[in-house]
């Protein structure tokens, strides 16, 4: 009854763009760093930050990836610096600091926007009896699920804090997905992945997990499929036979 294969005990949700309209506030928040920082460093030269670049080198990549991923496409080398680093700084943690600081003083002016199919799904997987766990890259995901009301609904969370305490790999490897399996008890072949971004799509594949479902909210269906989507809906709703 929603839309999964037999066998399939366990949801790994991804959190912003699959549960939560947050993916286009982080989108906005890289673009705004990036530009910045590209005018400043560029000056005439300057090439702005794309929605492309968001899509191949950010989305769905633990924050410090985006940075070095992005940079390194257009050829820049910057010093790591430290975690401490000022968002003023030219360092891959200073380019990260301000990102995040743009995106939470977004989120907390415009609310992390749930996606109401993504309550209707979560609804019927918990009254389905599956195990419910959050995978995200995101360092503020507690946040974002207590403003969204979708706390009560899950049962792990691996996110971005817990990433760097444990050293895990960020999307595209499987590493975060494998750890939120492992915390509910069941194997990857018994799980589903859910994720909008096509790095996200691409480590649920390389994990071997039971089924990837790719959320379509980027008009990128086809990339998704590609990168390894079983089955790519606009909406988690459609999944339960409704309407987005």
């Amino acid at each position: 009854m929603i839309g999964l294969p037999d066998g399939i005990t366990a949801c790994l949700f991804d959190l912003d763009g699959v549960l939560t309209g947050t993916a286009a506030l982080h989108r906005e928040a890289w673009k705004q760093t990036f530009d910045q920082f590209l005018r400043e460093r560029d000056g005439s030269g300057f090439h702005p930050f794309t929605d492309a670049d968001y899509a191949r080198f950010v989305d769905g990549r633990p924050r410090l990836d985006g940075v070095r991923t992005f940079l390194a496409s257009r050829g820049i080398d910057l010093p790591e610096g430290d975690p401490g680093d000022a968002p003023t700084e030219h360092t891959v943690h200073g380019l990260g600091n301000r990102k995040n600081d743009l995106v939470l003083r977004i989120i907390a002016e415009r609310g992390p926007n749930p996606y109401e199919g993504s309550r209707r799904y979560l609804e019927a997987a918990r009254d389905a009896g599956l195990a419910i766990a959050v995978v995200t890259s995101s360092a503020n995901a507690q946040a974002v699920l207590d403003a969204a009301g979708f706390t009560p609904f899950v049962q792990a969370r691996i996110d971005g804090l817990v990433i760097t305490r444990d050293g895990l790999r960020g999307k595209p490897a499987p590493d975060s997905f494998l750890a939120g399996a492992e915390a509910l008890g069941v194997g990857p072949e018994r799980a589903a992945v859910f994720e909008d971004a096509l790095a996200g799509v691409e480590a649920g594949r390389a994990g071997n997990f039971g089924f990837v479902v790719g959320v379509n909210r980027a008009d990128q269906a086809e990339a998704l499929r590609e990168h390894g989507a079983d089955v790519v809906v606009d909406d988690l709703a459609e999944l339960l036979g409704d309407k987005a």
